[in-house]
């Protein structure tokens, strides 16, 4: 019950707080729209060139080499060969990610191992190269090599971690 009130009770504070203040909240929620689409349309290149290389790597069989690397040692350690797909991708895209853990759920179903080690693996790291991509162009950063190995290297750790507990848990 609460949830259908709290949008409307933020939205009243707010203006009740620009009256008291005497701020424009119209004038000012206008000018916070414009700011708004100049930032989309600034990141629409970046966003296009990050679509484009995906797109690229996946249909250039790159992926597929570079899973065909990896799925011996995960055989060996027991880690089901279709999480490594989504292992690879959510680095790089969301979207993509989101759509292969759909599928593995609806494949596998959520209860079973790869269906919660893609749940977990899906909440336990981030699109980094997404992130470095667009955001850091957006604000014309263009050294970021530190950043991007932490971020591969956070992601890294998440991948392996939830892979992990997901094997305890159901162990």
């Amino acid at each position: 019950m609460m949830s259908v009130w709290l949008i409307p009770a933020i939205i009243l504070i707010i203006l009740v707080t620009a009256t008291i203040k005497r701020v424009p909240a119209y004038e000012v929620f206008v000018e916070g729209s414009k700011e708004g689409i100049q930032l989309a349309i600034s990141l629409l290149p970046f966003l296009l060139g990050m679509m484009v290389s995906i797109a690229i790597f996946q249909a250039s069989g790159a992926m597929d080499a570079v899973l065909s690397i990896f799925k011996p040692l995960m055989m060996m350690l027991g880690v089901p060969e279709q999480i490594l797909p989504l292992a690879m991708i959510r680095p790089i895209s969301g979207t993509a990610a989101l759509s292969m853990t759909t599928e593995l759920i609806r494949t596998f179903g959520p209860d079973s191992l790869i269906g919660q080690m893609a749940s977990v693996m899906q909440g336990s790291t981030d699109t980094t190269l997404y992130i470095i991509t667009v955001y850091f162009g957006a604000v014309g950063i263009r050294k970021m090599g530190d950043a991007l190995k932490v971020g591969l290297l956070a992601d890294l750790v998440g991948i392996i971690a939830s892979i992990i507990i997901v094997i305890i848990l159901l162990s």
